[in-house]
């Protein structure tokens, strides 16, 4: 089956399906010329670094400047982005709820209602107080991010309010995705290596209750491979074509 053919019999499928959410990973926003989080580096300093080296709370315990410092070089680059066609064609269902692993908010740049966003690995767009007792957070402007510096309310070290390997996801939103997914008809999946645990567990979540999955991905791996329906290509090209003109609808 070739892949014209195969996009418009999963389009077919996915109109008759009452219940359809998104879950979207690091390939979504590539378009956009954000790289995936394990792509190699090609910057002559941070690629020096492993960034899951820099994402940790022992990280920032040892070297908190240095943290600060590659989070703020990362901000600077999602200052120069711009949604790409497959965010686009996302928010335009509004109906639909957008589970994302993303932290660059491109989703709401494009058009996506916030609260029908579902952010599970928090936001780079924001700084919060590194101590569990304080839950002090502060929008911050990527083209001009602060230095390292204290929460104004305890004293103790602001942080980008992102996950960060070994900590737990957002409660609130992981809760709500979980709940969504065990009633959903179909889970669209879109860009992710469904390699981090526990949002790619979601997959598995949809599946054991009932519900189908379409992957569209440039490459195949552990989420196609769980796919009912695998679209091989960039989801900027694909999704507005998948998308276009259905009016799809999550029950959140």
């Amino acid at each position: 089956m070739t892949l014209e053919s195969k996009l418009a019999s999963t389009r077919e499928w996915l109109a008759r399906c009452p219940r359809v959410a998104a879950f979207s990973g690091a390939g979504l926003s590539a378009d956009s010329g954000l790289a995936t989080f394990r792509d190699p580096d090609t910057d002559a300093l941070w690629s020096r670094f492993d960034p899951t080296r820099l994402a940790s709370p022992e990280a920032f315990a040892a070297d908190p400047e240095l943290v600060i410092d590659w989070y703020n070089w990362r901000r600077k680059r999602y200052a120069e982005v711009a949604p790409n066609a497959a965010h686009h064609a996302l928010a335009a269902q509004t109906g639909m709820i957008q589970i994302t692993q993303n932290v660059d908010h491109l989703l709401e740049a494009a058009g996506a209602a916030p609260e029908r966003v579902y952010h599970l690995h928090g936001s780079i767009l924001s700084d919060r107080c590194h101590s569990g007792d304080c839950d002090y957070h502060e929008a911050i402007d990527p083209a001009a991010p602060p230095g390292l510096r204290d929460c104004p309310r305890c004293g103790t070290r602001l942080r980008p309010a992102v996950v960060w390997f070994g900590e737990n996801l957002p409660m609130e939103a992981w809760t709500r995705a979980q709940s969504l997914c065990m009633r959903l008809d179909c889970l669209l999946v879109i860009g992710t290596s469904a390699t981090v645990y526990p949002a790619a567990g979601l997959i598995e979540l949809t599946r054991r209750s009932g519900g189908r999955i379409i992957v569209v991905d440039p490459n195949a791996g552990v989420a196609s491979d769980a796919a009912d329906s695998f679209l091989q290509g960039r989801a900027a090209d694909l999704l507005p074509t998948l998308l276009g003109g259905l009016a799809l609808t999550s029950i959140d």
